[in-house]
């Protein structure tokens, strides 16, 4: 028997998974850290909390089961995108990392489209240039930390400063280099051109590996602090959502990943580098060699749900916790009585602003067409159908750029969901399929391990032996009519309310710091 470790370096824990080489999840630990928020809109961690963590997972999932560390073939990473990790000259860490869901960076962003321009980014990048992502912190940590800034001997993402403290090296792979704006995507590898425009030394960047290839070994320092064998290999791995596509077979064209958890990501593979021409849709490599990815984010998907049930589900969260059952489920009972469409309630999901394909922070969340019929139960059927609503917006930006989407595979809460899984199936006219993972980005980066280590022959090999379909939903061609009505109404209101989302933004705005005109 062999093994395979995944480590999963999140935002709020590090998460070590051991499989076997059949796919079968043996144990998983987590062990959770701090972030920290100095100031409004910044949000950064401590890299030595990630390693501490790190450190403390793998003891616990290798005692947890027993495993014989000789046995533990490989060990593959994955973890949250775009943070910045600065060591100085001696490898020592010279401030917080800076995160990915960090705000302190946007006239850095402006400055860094203006100087390459918009369209250029694009063709370089596959992205447009993001507060969340890596290269704005750079510039951001020049401009406001000069005394930083001129100490800086090398730049990590995340995982990547995990590979140096278990291996020694530094080192990425391609699809969490991809977000940084500082990588040539189509190409695979670091951009020139933008290192170049931005005055950023490229000998700060780790050298670059597709995501199976072992980039270091184990050494004797960490094995004796983890329980791991010295010498054994850990590959490159991949961002969160790369890693958590290869953990739900999201390996070839036509098979699309839709996640419903607080956000929504819709996540497909392409064997091309193809950028959406505004830049609406993030277009990364993928952790699958000479494959990219097209991805779509909603920023309040399960989050939509989660305030409708605490605004207006309190009565059913009461009843729930008396008779031992998820208040969601007496929600959805509810809504499942309702008529499809909810006799034309709409409900826009954007409550915490958008992403796709509205980049936009002022969009607010709105129920449209009520009338003295609508009980809370077509409210809440409501918020279930403008959330499959905006998602399927990233589906019809994907299918515009030719992209055949064959087979959808669902995960996250929201999949838990008989009701909405019919309901994202109906509204997207495609089956929609739940598999027998549920371990997310960490599985994934313990199959990428294993395809370094040639337990399996490639990335697609560990995915057809690991990962299998356990339930299907199929489209109810009715409901698909209806819906098909409805959505160009959905579509619509985002254009026609745009205007009035500014100026409440700017009275809110106003009136919070007590200004008057």
């Amino acid at each position: 028997m062999v093994y395979l470790m995944g480590i999963d370096v999140g935002t709020t824990g590090a998460k070590a998974l051991l499989i076997n080489e059949a796919g079968e999840v043996v144990v998983s630990a987590i062990t959770e850290y701090p972030m920290y928020t100095p100031h409004p809109q910044w949000a950064e961690q401590d890299p030595e909390d990630w390693w501490q963590a790190t450190a403390e997972s793998i003891r616990r999932v290798l005692a947890e089961s027993g495993a014989n560390p000789n046995q533990v073939v490989g060990v593959g990473l994955t973890g949250q995108m775009h943070g910045l990790v600065l060591l100085d000259k001696d490898d020592s860490v010279l401030r917080p990392c800076i995160m990915w869901n960090d705000q302190r960076t946007g006239s850095q962003c402006a400055w860094i489209t203006d100087k390459v321009g918009p369209k250029r980014v694009l063709q370089l990048t596959g992205n447009p240039v993001l507060p969340g992502f890596t290269a704005p912190k750079i510039v951001w940590v020049r401009e406001h930390e000069p005394e930083v800034y001129e100490k800086v001997a090398q730049v990590l993402l995340p995982k990547d400063y995990i590979r140096y403290r278990l291996t020694g090296e530094f080192a990425t792979e391609v699809s969490d280099a991809s977000g940084t704006s500082l990588f040539d995507v189509g190409r695979r590898h670091w951009s020139e051109e933008m290192l170049e425009a931005l005055d950023i030394p490229a000998e700060w960047l780790p050298e670059c590996y597709e995501s199976p290839v072992v980039s270091g070994q184990i050494s004797q320092t960490v094995a004796e602090a983890t329980g791991l064998k010295a010498g054994t290999p850990v590959v490159g791995g991949g961002g969160d959502q790369a890693a958590q596509a290869v953990g739900s077979g999201i390996v070839e064209t036509g098979l699309v990943s839709v996640t419903v958890g607080t956000s929504g990501v819709v996540f497909a593979s392409t064997d091309e580098f193809v950028v959406e021409p505004e830049g609406l849709l993030h277009a990364f490599c993928h952790a699958v060699p000479n494959k990219w990815h097209l991805m779509g984010v909603m920023l309040s998907a399960g989050g939509s749900f989660r305030w409708f049930r605490d605004t207006l589900g309190r009565m059913e969260k009461e009843i729930a916790s008396l008779i031992r059952k998820d208040p969601y489920e007496l929600l959805t009972a509810e809504a499942a009585r309702t008529p499809v469409g909810s006799e034309g309630l709409i409900f826009l999901p954007y409550l915490t602003g958008e992403r796709t394909p509205y980049p936009d922070p002022n969009a607010r969340g709105v129920f449209t067409g009520l009338t003295l019929r609508h009980d809370k139960a077509h409210l809440c059927r409501a918020v279930l159908e403008g959330v499959a609503y905006g998602l399927r917006d990233s589906l019809e930006l994907m299918e515009d750029l030719g992209l055949e989407i064959r087979q959808i595979r669902a995960s996250g809460g929201g999949a838990r969901s008989d009701l909405w899984r019919q309901i994202l199936a109906d509204v997207f006219d495609t089956e929609l399929v739940v598999i027998n993972v549920t371990e997310g980005a960490a599985y994934g980066a313990a199959l990428l391990a294993g395809a370094g280590a040639g337990v399996y022959k490639n990335v697609a090999e560990a995915c057809q032996q690991a990962v299998e379909v356990v339930q299907r939903t199929e489209p109810v061609k009715k409901n698909t009519a209806l819906y098909g009505e409805f959505y160009p109404v959905y579509r619509a209101l985002y254009g026609a309310l745009k205007p009035s989302f500014d100026q409440v933004s700017q009275v809110v705005a106003k009136s919070a710091t007590g200004g008057t005109e």
